[in-house]
């Protein structure tokens, strides 16, 4: 398969061709949740080992904060530029950090890298939607989600077992020396399979949107950091940050208003389809990170549990997640209905997390399993139903930049989440861990060293009486977390109970486009031009449309929209 197409020639979305490209985003999407599960079961070990247990939230705020920044940027440019070199960039910058992250010698150091390589995550997660948006029609989208369910569900198997093989046998480092050969098999695949068209840019960058809206997103995230700490919101840093996120969002909206070609244009917010499916995402992401987040370290730490089976706990979650994920896929290609999907999942979520408030050290693993499993069910009726709606509730030229806005704000949610609920769970954590250490006889000084340090394998050294605390301590820490995560889920099942229903397009994003030819008839043309019949291929002028040998005054495919979310292909007789 060659990596460009000949001047001329059209892209032919042959259902063959729709797989070899698929490949390749799968061995992106293998590279990013691989990654994942294999740092979120190393986590409470590296945290330990460079001693950054008191800021363990940065490594996750810091990843999510890159991600949430770039989305919209590589939506857009995506839109405006092709999708295929910049997929290959992303793989080429996550490759780069994880080798970062590897050989840094302290915490902040290794922060930094941690956020590098959300840069290449955020475009992993965009890309890939947006490029099977092109590829696949709306009314057969769900059905492809499939493979990426089952990445995901390998990932959810393979990557606590290895993440807890490299922790318990070899060293943290290795969670990250494993990224080198998958990133270079994915940028291989990568190269040779995702056969893209690539555009020149027609209207100017909107580089102060970028820039405003990186700002916004920075100090929104320094604003619930800070806040969240004890005594934060009454911090004058805390209100700096705070002032410099309205400062910001005001300067975006002006320019977006004014920009020739705005990275999110307002007029998405009319939309209210995309409005309410944006708004879910929101609200999902609060709940869904800030969860996941902490739950394998309570694992590991209140259960007394190695590394490796913590993250095989959330093996759970995953069937769950890819369980319905796969159905509810399955069966909005099959029926075209999807309403009842996110509704069913946000119940699912709320009556998750009202059990999970029930969390103590005595709670037997099957319990945790059985609520990670009705956690996992819910998320996968909402997730990928999302994103599906938004696509095709906006014209194919904004599909790249609708599908990066709903992951943005899911990911501002998802760092609203972990800051805030984070900081609630590491500032009670921190307490209740100082009243352990001093009880047992420690100085302040000496409970805060030790805080710092403090790994499972370290936990298991102490006093058996000192253990108890400390497990006790994480339990009492984490449950009640839950019980501020449940409104938000009440927000999202209210949202989705008024979502508003419109056809799912037949036409995928490139056809629609004028970029390439699907169906029987790029079958027929891939047929002929296989047979050796040159004439017969179709070819495309600059305006977009194809032209193919008719009769003297010649056919020509015309490629019209019939409105958000519709599509439809014809011949013109001219």
């Amino acid at each position: 398969m060659s990596t460009a197409l000949k001047a001329g020639e059209p892209l032919l979305l042959t259902q063959k061709r729709i797989w070899i490209i698929f490949s390749a985003l799968i061995a992106g999407m293998m590279l990013s949740s691989l990654d994942q599960t294999i740092v979120s079961t190393a986590m409470p070990t590296i945290v330990g080992k460079l001693g950054g247990v008191a800021h363990q939230t940065w490594i996750t705020t810091a990843y999510l904060l890159a991600t949430t920044i770039v989305m919209p940027i590589y939506g857009k440019l995506g839109d405006m530029l092709g999708r295929r070199n910049l997929f290959l960039a992303a793989i080429a910058i996550f490759t780069l950090a994880s080798i970062g992250c590897a050989f840094a010698t302290d915490f902040w150091g290794f922060v930094i890298f941690r956020a590098i390589q959300g840069l290449g995550g955020g475009g992993l997660m965009i890309l890939s939607q947006a490029i099977i948006a092109d590829i696949v029609p709306a009314n057969e989208r769900g059905k492809y989600m499939g493979p990426l369910g089952a990445i995901f569900g390998l990932s959810a198997v393979a990557g606590p077992l290895l993440g807890g093989y490299f922790v318990d046998h070899l060293t943290w480092e290795w969670a990250f020396y494993i990224n080198i050969p998958i990133g270079i098999a994915a940028f291989i695949v990568a190269f040779f399979a995702l056969t893209l068209p690539s555009k020149k840019a027609t209207r100017k960058i909107d580089y102060l949107g970028v820039v405003f809206l990186s700002i916004a997103t920075t100090c929104l995230i320094f604003f619930t950091d800070f806040g969240g700490k004890s005594d934060g919101w009454t911090s004058p840093t805390t209100w700096s940050w705070g002032a410099g996120l309205i400062a910001a969002v005001a300067l975006f909206i002006f320019t977006e208003s004014r920009a020739e070609d705005p990275i999110i244009p307002l007029s998405l917010f009319k939309n209210p389809i995309f409005l309410n499916s944006t708004a879910i995402g929101f609200v999902l992401g609060m709940g869904m990170f800030a969860a996941l987040a902490f739950v394998p370290t309570f694992l590991q730490m209140s259960s007394g549990t190695s590394a490796a089976e913590s993250g095989l706990l959330m093996l759970p979650m995953m069937v769950g997640l890819m369980g319905t994920s796969i159905w509810s896929g399955i069966r909005m290609s099959k029926t075209g209905k999807y309403k009842s999907f996110p509704i069913i999942g946000s119940v699912l979520t709320i009556i998750a997390m009202l059990w999970m408030t029930s969390l103590s050290a005595e709670t037997p693993i099957w319990v945790i399993c059985a609520q990670l499993f009705v956690f996992g069910a819910g998320l996968g009726f909402i997730m990928q139903i999302v994103v599906i709606v938004v696509q095709n509730s906006v014209p194919p030229a904004q599909i790249g930049t609708a599908t990066s806005t709903n992951n943005y704000f899911r990911e501002v949610g998802s760092a609203l989440g972990v800051a805030v609920f984070g900081a609630m769970f590491t500032t009670r954590l921190a307490e209740s861990l100082t009243k352990v250490f001093t009880e047992a006889g420690s100085s302040s000084a000496e409970a805060g060293s030790s805080m710092a340090s403090l790994d499972p394998q370290a936990l298991h050294q102490l006093p058996q009486g000192v253990q108890e605390g400390i497990i006790n301590a994480y339990a009492d820490s984490l449950a009640p977390v839950f019980w501020y995560l449940i409104p938000f889920m009440a927000i999202a099942l209210v949202l989705a109970i008024f979502m508003k229903v419109i056809p799912l397009s037949d036409t995928s994003g490139m056809v629609a486009r004028g970029e390439a030819i699907g169906g029987e008839e790029a079958e027929r043309l891939e047929a002929e031009r296989f047979a050796g019949k040159p004439a017969a291929a179709a070819s495309f002028s600059d305006s977009g449309d194809f032209s193919h040998p008719g009769d003297a005054a010649g056919d020509t495919l015309v490629l019209t929209q019939d409105g958000p979310g519709k599509g439809s292909h014809g011949l013109r007789h001219h």
